[in-house]
């Protein structure tokens, strides 16, 4: 293996979604150094910020019906039951819920929990409070997908839009059979991803604990225990 080849197997790919910032900041750089150094300086360093946030590193998904893994890179900020909101049409009663808080230092790619089909895609416009207090589930903007499983039951994920978060990015369409781990969106820059399962479902998340998109597995819809296989998405 070559030199370069070594190194840029190193190197996280960078989401596409990204270039127009970065090459903004970039931009913004050469101007600053050209009117004062340090100001130059700082201007990269925010250009290497931006380069790291919207990385999109490969992921290894565990593939077995029944395993929900995160949606989201963060800390897992709650774990409870909660009403989901009404327009996922997911009924009045409590459901298992486990919020995920991703700050502006997480990768924030999100990724399908469970492999499926979107049967709802809802966005709601709303507020930009701070995406860690639990009313931002229901004040914030946000995107939500309901996903059925191939045995019926539904899950939804939604996207939360936070103090720094403006941009809600949806990659996936409604009817689509999507695969768990696979991408879906992007919410820029710190927010928060809410998952709510099926009732019954008993979550194997602890608030406090870093969450990895696409491979940790956060709840088990199927009590026994089935080989398990693994997918690099």
């Amino acid at each position: 293996m070559s030199v370069i080849d070594s190194i840029r197997k190193q190197l996280v790919p960078i989401h596409p979604e990204g270039y127009p910032f970065i090459g903004g900041f970039a931009l913004a750089s050469l101007v600053l150094f050209w009117l004062w150094a340090p100001l130059g300086w700082l201007a990269t360093l925010a250009t290497l910020w931006c380069a790291y946030f919207f990385r999109d590193p490969p992921r290894v998904t565990p593939v077995r019906d029944g395993i929900v893994v995160a949606p989201a890179d963060g800390r897992v900020s709650q774990v409870t039951n909660a009403v989901p909101p009404k327009e996922l049409e997911l009924g009045e009663r409590p459901l298992p819920r486990v919020s995920i808080f991703m700050s502006v230092f997480d990768c924030h790619i999100n990724r399908s929990p469970v492999a499926g089909s979107i049967e709802r895609i809802v966005y709601r416009a709303g507020k930009f409070i701070s995406a860690d207090l639990d009313k931002a589930s229901e004040d914030n903007e946000r995107n939500a997908f309901v996903i059925a499983t191939a045995t019926g039951q539904r899950i939804a994920v939604m996207q939360i839009a936070g103090l720094v978060a403006r941009r809600i990015v949806s990659f996936a369409r409604e009817g689509e059979a999507i695969a768990a781990g696979q991408r879906i969106g992007l919410i820029r820059f710190g927010s928060r991803v809410d998952i709510y399962l099926p009732e019954g479902t008993r979550p194997l998340a602890a608030e406090g604990q870093s969450a990895i998109a696409g491979e940790t597995v956060l709840a088990d819809l199927k009590t026994a225990d089935m080989g398990r296989t693994f997918r690099l998405s």
